[in-house]
């Protein structure tokens, strides 16, 4: 029998881990038709079915849970000692793959991204942005970065920031045309961007002052889906929005928006760029991971979790 490639049993591996062709290619970084073409060939090779596939679901037979038992544990060596390799060279080299929300993905572009792609030359960096909490295991990535507070208990973090602020603001033209809103109830007198997140649901503005948090369920005409947009369309005057300050700051020192509510500006938890805690990380993301200390750790900070 001729013996199989390795990326046949990676790819017959990955489809078997995720019972899906398309995720399996998301995480190998190919086409689900390779993915498929290298299953394909892996079962001619060994005169086996493996699979069992219809049009919607992605099964294994009796032969292919017996070889994952088998294969499963035998690559993963294979992967450790060609990390291990890795290790002795002077700089790190493969690929890592970062998932994050579009909004943490602007901040952390630079300097952690840039710094990163520029120190490591030998390494390809994927920048996943998703605004939905994902599986990052699933989704084939080897690192996300979100809010603290979002961060899955079974993984390790390292944070990225203070605490972040969102802040309701306007332009000028808009609160000569429409008056200032003194109080987060004034804001049903006014036309607020709303956003609606991917799984559906609408961002209620939240405010806290002294303590006490208020959660409002803002209206206005327009409703969108991603943070440009809403950028874009607030700088044009078509309402109030909330941005994050991170996001809102050029704008406010260049007097293009006005920062509303002070008083009421609720206080979010840090970024945090975290990672599965059961898996032994690459060299690459090692390297990541001490170069996002190295960024954005204080002295003062003591050990992260």
């Amino acid at each position: 029998m001729n013996r199989p490639a390795l990326l046949e049993l990676n790819a017959f591996v990955a489809v078997a881990q995720h019972l899906s062709f398309r995720r399996a290619a998301v995480q190998l970084q190919l086409s689900p038709s390779a993915i498929s073409h290298c299953v394909a060939k892996l079962e001619r090779r060994m005169g086996v079915k493996l699979l069992h596939r219809t049009t919607r679901s992605v099964a294994l037979s009796e032969a292919g849970e017996q070889f994952l038992l088998r294969i499963g544990p035998a690559l993963d060596e294979i992967s450790a000692a060609m990390e291990q390799a890795n290790h002795f060279r002077q700089t790190p080299m493969g690929n890592l793959r970062i998932n994050t929300s579009e909004g943490a993905a602007q901040i952390v572009l630079t300097p952690l991204i840039l710094a990163y792609t520029q120190r490591y030359p030998d390494m390809q960096l994927e920048l996943v942005t998703d605004d939905a909490l994902v599986d990052i295991v699933a989704q084939g990535c080897d690192a996300g970065i979100r809010l603290l507070d979002n961060v899955p208990q079974d993984m390790i973090a390292v944070p990225l920031s203070p605490p972040l602020k969102l802040l309701a603001v306007a332009t000028p033209n808009y609160l000569r045309r429409h008056g200032r809103p003194e109080t987060p109830q004034e804001l049903s007198m006014h036309n607020c961007i709303r956003r609606r997140f991917p799984s559906g649901a609408i961002h209620r503005w939240e405010f806290d002052q002294a303590g006490q948090r208020s959660i409002i369920d803002v209206t206005g005409q327009l409703t969108l889906g991603n943070h440009q947009l809403i950028l874009h369309a607030v700088l044009n005057g078509a309402g109030i929005a909330m941005l994050s300050e991170f996001a809102a700051s050029p704008y406010l020192a260049s007097g293009e928006l006005v920062q509303l509510l002070e008083p009421w500006t609720p206080t979010h938890s840090a970024l945090a760029l975290f990672y599965p805690a059961n898996r032994h990380p690459s060299a690459g993301l090692k390297a990541f991971v001490e170069l996002a200390k190295t960024l954005y750790t204080a002295p003062d900070q003591g050990q992260f979790r």
